[in-house]
């Protein structure tokens, strides 16, 4: 039988349905998860090992949980998706503001309403989906949007005085009574706003304009938050700390390979878009790597955090650079290039926050120097290290390349070039495509250009050539001869 075509108590009772608190809903249906080998947070990278079985262990312990961690780091992610893990229905006392368990009703409604009808009385159900509420926590936050306050029109409609509980408008939380409530972002709640929410986790009851309700709400509470040391809005209070029983600590992804599954299962992206892109794996590396780069560097606000969002953002204008490229050309299929990197500096720009040096470098300007640094950290993972000093008769892979620098006036890229004039370019230098075919011979042939302009990036990161950026594109030339031009135009 259809379970939720019960439609009275009696019918409920005479099923055998057992009434269970969200926190055991929760334990049971993890449990089950836990047995079957189904994942419980599925779609969640790089928290395998570290921050889900932390979860998982709150949940078994029944606690209210606050996640700890930097911006971008999936915590509210998570809180929605505790959702799952309920039953998929649950009944409640029809017409209850509060989701009433018949079972365990809290509301003087819900009360009066079993006791005039007993086992006639009306159910309705609702499905785990309409069990979650979320709240921003904002500055301008009161105790009557989240508890509640004193309803003088209900008073005036129902001829009512202000001693009578039916007065009472109820708050986010009581309506949120049998579900999932997250605060986001909690120390930006205000002190006198936290402390309302003490006798709420604690002892299950509300204070509204004098009114004392024991209402034992059932409960599972998410509070999300920056680290103290970074958010300057405000902090948890003790208090409320001591009453959420786990802090979980986030973090971001620790490895390239993992933050590339997150870009790509985020990114959104046309179909059309990476059928017409090429997009070698090692583009995929550098644009993450970017990220990385960002968490350490020396203009990058690290206590800010870096979030996952960037690399996601900058992946979309990285396809989109290469396409509108390609439908300028007419070309139904394009090659990813290193210089469409230049389009994710908007992607960059609006997600770091800089340091004093940083502001005084500007934005922009930080964002290359990012891809710059990106380019030379995995520069030695495909082709051979370029010290910074070394011995006059030791053998340089890259001195055939610096070589034909040198003898040629210069080398351009232009931005809007078609492929085939982007490939003429490149294959115009013989030394690039050696020092590919030896050091990367497995490497896709639709790939080889995008290495063979990798090289020279990274030349001009490792100071062996000079890289010039003029309106329509790229100018590549060697350091000595650079230097020469420039002294003649002094």
């Amino acid at each position: 039988m259809d379970i939720q075509k019960l439609s009275t108590f009696g019918a409920l009772k005479d099923y055998g349905y057992k009434s269970k608190s969200i926190k055991e809903e929760l334990r049971q249906n993890l449990l089950k998860r836990i047995k079957n080998n189904e994942p419980a947070f599925e779609g969640i990278h790089g928290y395998e090992n570290t921050v889900i079985p932390e979860v998982e262990r709150a949940i078994l312990s029944k606690h209210n949980i606050n996640f700890l961690g930097l911006r971008g780091q999936a915590k509210t992610r998570l809180a929605r998706m505790m959702v799952n893990l309920l039953d998929e229905y649950i009944p409640i006392v029809e017409g209850s503001e509060i989701n009433d368990d018949p079972f365990r009703p809290i509301s003087r409604y819900a009360r009066e309403l079993l006791e005039e009808q007993g086992d006639e009385t009306p159910i309705s159900w609702i499905h785990r989906n309409d069990r979650f509420f979320e709240k921003l926590a904002t500055p301008d936050v009161t105790v009557a949007d989240i508890i509640g306050d004193v309803d003088p029109i209900k008073a005036a409609n129902l001829k009512l005085n202000y001693a009578d509980d039916r007065v009472i408008h109820y708050g986010m939380i009581p309506r949120a009574n049998r579900s999932i409530f997250v605060i986001n972002e909690l120390p930006d709640l205000q002190a006198r706003i936290q402390v309302a929410l003490f006798n709420i986790l604690q002892e299950g009851d509300i204070q509204i304009r004098g009114f004392k309700l024991r209402l034992p709400l059932d409960m599972q509470f998410v509070f999300t938050a920056n680290p103290e040391d970074y958010t300057n809005r405000g902090s948890i209070v003790t208090p409320l700390k001591d009453r959420i029983g786990s802090q979980i600590l986030t973090h971001y992804p620790v490895d390239v390979k993992t933050a590339k599954k997150i870009t790509h299962q985020e990114a959104r992206l046309e179909p059309g878009q990476l059928e017409m892109v090429q997009v070698p794996e090692l583009a995929k590396d550098l644009l993450e790597q970017i990220s990385f780069e960002a968490r350490d560097h020396e203009y990058v606000d690290s206590r800010s955090g870096i979030s996952a969002r960037l690399s996601i953002t900058a992946f979309e204008n990285l396809i989109s650079t290469a396409e509108r490229r390609g439908v300028k050309n007419g070309e139904n299929k394009t090659l990813l290039r290193l210089g469409d990197f230049l389009g994710v500096i908007p992607s960059i720009t609006g997600k770091i926050e800089l340091v004093y040096e940083g502001e005084q470098e500007g934005s922009a300007m930080v964002a290359q120097e990012l891809i710059g640094e990106a380019v030379k950290s995995l520069f030695p993972t495909m082709f051979p290290k370029i010290e910074k000093l070394q011995k006059p008769d030791a053998e340089d892979p890259y001195s055939e390349i610096v070589e034909w620098f040198f003898s040629e006036s210069g080398f351009e890229l232009l931005d809007e070039t078609s492929d085939a004039d982007y490939k003429k370019a490149l294959d115009s230098i013989p030394a690039l495509e050696n020092l590919v075919n030896k050091y990367q011979p497995n490497v896709p042939e639709e790939d080889k250009y995008f290495l063979k302009e990798f090289v020279l990036w990274g030349l001009v990161e490792y100071k062996k050539l000079n890289k010039f950026r003029f309106s329509q594109g790229m100018q590549f030339k060697d350091m000595y001869g650079s230097y020469i031009e420039g002294l003649r135009n002094e």
